[in-house]
């Protein structure tokens, strides 16, 4: 069984999908591996350590693609920028493709897919349970981000994240509102915890308050009877009433921080306005605002997707894809995840794709030229 391992082409997305020692690993296992030219030379992973770990080097993409059984992929497949086609087009029919596809977000890629005859497993509709913990590559990825926000915003800051006690005086510690407690905002919690800050957590879900308060984090309770947490362990979508009584309550919290990390998203929906034009307005001047949801509207009012920019002397940071900026490990960790999920689906060197385990249920998006799944379904 042949595995393809393109470039990717999303412009700023440095992770490749399969680095060489779970390739080696994967050829062990009976598979072939190809692999593009270039194709993880901006996560730090060289042709020769390719070569050497066994797989075949393709410099024609269209040969690469049409070699495959199952390519396997980081980003969504767009039209690509250098053949004047879009990469689903130099598949052949009845390829599988892995990848991060966010097709409740992109339903039309979906549409695409399905059209193409192409099979789409989407590497964020995998289910949270204890069995495909090891596939959860939205929690691998999520780990990544929330690690390197603290990092991003603590070099943004003009000031020092620990007390300091100094002949000159006590510096006082740098406080941290993180929106939030998924895996993403336990992550911040934790590193912004590690460097000395004084960190406060805000999350929907009741249920997260033991976890943060176990990470040293104080917080942000919103008294309400409303149950914020679906059966898969994510967050809701709140009702207006919630939404302002959080407001109220957190506009307090971010006007005393000086670092604002917000992650929450809604799957299939825009990300909801946790920080207001109005809140950012009463940040000291010198804060920082990371929108960590900013690709899917942002949870703040006023961040640009892409840009870091100064509004009423805050620093507000859009970065969309924060794992990509530390592209060695995050491929690393994906490439382990897409490996669990392979010794899930084929068996004997044979692919098995069982409609009913409760893995390839959730996470099938494309097949036999239709989109089964039902929420993408419905959005279409």
């Amino acid at each position: 069984m042949v595995i393809a391992i393109p470039k990717e082409v999303i412009p700023g997305e440095n992770r490749v999908s399969i680095v060489p020692d779970v390739a080696s690993k994967l050829i062990k296992k009976g598979f072939t591996i190809h692999v593009e030219e270039g194709a993880g030379k901006n996560a730090g992973f060289t042709d020769e350590q390719y070569s050497n770990a066994g797989v075949k080097l393709f410099s024609s993409l269209e040969e690469l693609y049409s070699s495959a059984d199952i390519v396997l992929k980081v980003q969504r497949p767009i039209e690509h920028p250098g053949k004047g086609k879009h990469e689903l087009d130099l598949m052949k029919e009845g390829t599988l493709v892995i990848t991060l596809l966010y097709p409740l977000h992109y339903p039309q890629v979906a549409k695409q897919c399905a059209e193409k005859g192409i099979n789409v497993i989407s590497m964020d509709a995998i289910p949270r349970t204890t069995l495909a913990q090891k596939m959860d590559a939205l929690s691998s990825q999520a780990n990544i981000a929330g690690y390197k926000s603290v990092l991003m915003t603590a070099n943004e800051l003009g000031k020092i994240f620990p007390l300091m006690m100094t002949a000159a005086g006590t510096i006082q510690p740098a406080r941290v509102v993180i929106m939030g407690a998924g895996v993403a905002g336990l992550q911040a919690l934790g590193t912004a915890k590690r460097l000395g800050a004084i960190v406060e957590v805000s999350d929907i879900r009741s249920a997260v308050k033991e976890e943060v308060e176990s990470l040293g984090g104080r917080f942000i309770e919103v008294d309400t009877e409303e149950d914020m947490q679906d059966e898969g362990g994510y967050a809701k979508e709140a009702s207006e009433e919630f939404l302002k009584k959080q407001k109220e309550l957190i506009f307090k919290h971010v006007s005393n921080a000086d670092i604002v990390i917000t992650t929450a998203l809604v799957p299939g929906k825009k990300a909801p306005v946790l920080v207001t034009e109005e809140m950012v307005k009463a940040m000291r001047p010198g804060s920082v605002v990371l929108d960590m949801a900013v690709e899917f509207g942002g949870n703040c009012e006023i961040s640009e997707n892409g840009k870091t920019v100064k509004k009423h002397d805050v620093t507000i940071i859009g970065e969309p894809n924060l794992p990509s900026l530390v592209a060695t490990n995050s491929s690393e960790v994906y490439s382990k995840n897409l490996m669990a999920l392979l010794d899930h689906i084929v068996k004997e060197n044979k692919l098995e794709l069982d409609l009913e385990d409760e893995i390839v249920k959730g996470s099938l998006i494309t097949y036999n030229k239709e989109v089964i799944q039902e929420r993408t379904k419905a959005l279409l």
